[in-house]
């Protein structure tokens, strides 16, 4: 590795996991690596964009840790480009010697109930990105202006965003980067109950204390918890969080909560605990009118940790919308390895690894959740880089010492590269352009005392894009 000679990396995926892998590389090297950045959107950063709640931003304002990475002189960003449509496994390895998917968990978890798929039942990806503007979800139809209970599946910090969201109120949305479509129907939305209910007591709950504390501060809605199901879920000692802090903290604000007279705020969260859904059930217009729900019991497994198992009775609530946050998965990429059962690429530590043999398919590694499944917070992803950063390196200094396998190509050339891609791809977007877009957004957004006003098309982003990514080859 010498700067006549660099190591040449490629990441696929602009979010968390795939901007730590790179700024970990760059810092590993004195200018003997360089590193390419190939996302599917016009836009960088992942769920600090699209899947992060808009009144959280201190959370979004990482993003200028990656920014710093995107300015590196040995780093670049090719927007606009799907990997396996634009380009494939085989022309990134015959220009790379490494390649890192970060691509994340890009789809929810289904429930797997009858009436799942009736209008009015939503996947948490899908309300999440259509609040945040991503462009696979501008067009979605989320009917807020009938419905006045709303479902929220999931106990964990997803399902606290989504259900925060639907009551905040307008003039707490209105200095946020919602986007506009979706501005403008929650701020009609008739929605006045949300019901949050998870199938495990309140400490095997999975959220975050600031996250559950900060429904108490909400300036339109009550935060309802009945004390007697919150102590029935709480009958049986779960030996295994004896040492989470979080969950014996989680367990007292909800005693807080339950101990807590409603203030008459004009809307309310419930939270609900031991209850899975078995039927979403339809209305007389076809769409979800009600959900039927067993009453579970915890018991141990061999191990002692307590699950949840159905019991025989049942429950019905009326609700006009359903959210199902159970979790995510991720999707398989041309080419690579896949295991259906967890979401993920199977890997060793990082090594990508081939599901028949086990062995590690040479200069192919993974990070993020599309490595480990969609676990921890946006922090997690900069050691699990590390992870396989280290592997990275490890393998190409067995390689420069003979013991580890031969790679190719030998001294591949950063200019091919580009012009492989932009012949394919003449509107590819580079970090330029999205610097254009990110101006453009800003200013709107300065004229309304909002963070940015988010575009949420492709061809306006690549009209804004356009003004500033000349082709280097005029």
């Amino acid at each position: 590795m010498t700067e006549d000679s660099p190591i040449r990396v490629a990441v696929i995926g602009s979010g968390p996991a795939g901007f730590y892998a790179a700024g970990h590389l760059l810092k590993r090297s004195a200018g003997s690596v360089e590193v390419d950045m190939l996302e599917r959107l016009p836009t960088p950063w992942g769920l600090v964009r699209s899947g992060v709640a808009p009144d959280h931003p201190k959370i979004k304002s990482v993003s200028r840790v990656y920014e710093k990475t995107a300015e590196h002189p040995r780093f670049r960003f090719f927007g606009n480009i799907c990997f396996g449509e634009d380009v494939s496994r085989e022309d990134l390895l015959a220009h790379y010697h490494a390649i890192v998917y970060a691509t994340g968990s890009a789809i929810d978890r289904p429930l797997g109930i009858p009436g799942e798929e009736l209008p009015g039942s939503h996947a948490a990806t899908d309300f999440v990105g259509w609040y945040n503007g991503h462009p696979d979800q501008t067009d979605l139809e989320v009917d807020l202006l009938s419905a006045e209970r709303a479902l929220v599946i999931g106990n964990g910090n997803v399902a606290l965003d989504l259900a925060r969201m639907l009551v905040l109120a307008p003039e707490e949305l209105a200095s946020t980067d919602t986007a506009d479509h979706a501005l403008e129907v929650l701020a009609r939305s008739r929605v006045r109950e949300v019901v949050v209910a998870g199938r495990r007591g309140p400490a095997q709950a999975a959220f975050t204390n600031p996250e559950l504390r900060e429904l108490g501060e909400l300036s339109d809605a009550d935060v309802i918890v009945d004390p007697v199901e919150l102590e029935r879920g709480l009958t049986v000692p779960d030996r295994s969080l004896e040492d989470n802090t979080i969950a014996r903290n989680n367990v007292g604000i909800l005693r807080q909560y339950s101990q807590r007279a409603p203030a008459g705020k004009p809307r309310r969260i419930v939270m609900r605990f031991l209850l899975s859904p078995t039927a979403l059930i339809a209305g007389e217009a076809g769409r979800v009118s009600a959900v039927e729900l067993a009453r579970n019991e915890l018991v141990p497994d061999e191990a002692g940790t307590l699950r949840a198992r159905a019991t025989s009775e049942r429950e019905r609530i009326d609700v006009g919308l359903v959210f199902r946050a159970i979790g995510y998965r991720g999707l398989p990429l041309p080419g690579i390895p896949f295991d259906e059962r967890r979401g993920v690429i199977p890997n060793d530590g990082g090594r990508v690894t081939d599901p028949t043999t086990g062995a590690a398919r040479p200069g192919e590694y993974v990070v993020g959740w599309i490595k480990r499944g969609p676990t921890g917070v946006i922090g997690t992803n900069k050691r699990d880089a590390q992870q396989t950063v280290d592997a990275i390196v490890a393998d190409l200094a067995a390689r420069g010492n003979g013991t580890g396998p031969t790679l190719v190509p030998e001294h591949p050339d950063a200019a091919s590269i580009e012009r492989v891609l932009r012949a394919r791809k003449p509107d590819l977007v580079p970090y330029e352009g999205w610097l254009e877009i990110d101006r453009h957004e800003r200013s709107h957004g300065e004229r309304q005392g909002r963070p940015r006003v988010k575009l949420t098309r492709i061809d306006e982003m690549l009209h804004i894009a356009a003004a500033e990514s000349p082709d280097p080859e005029e």
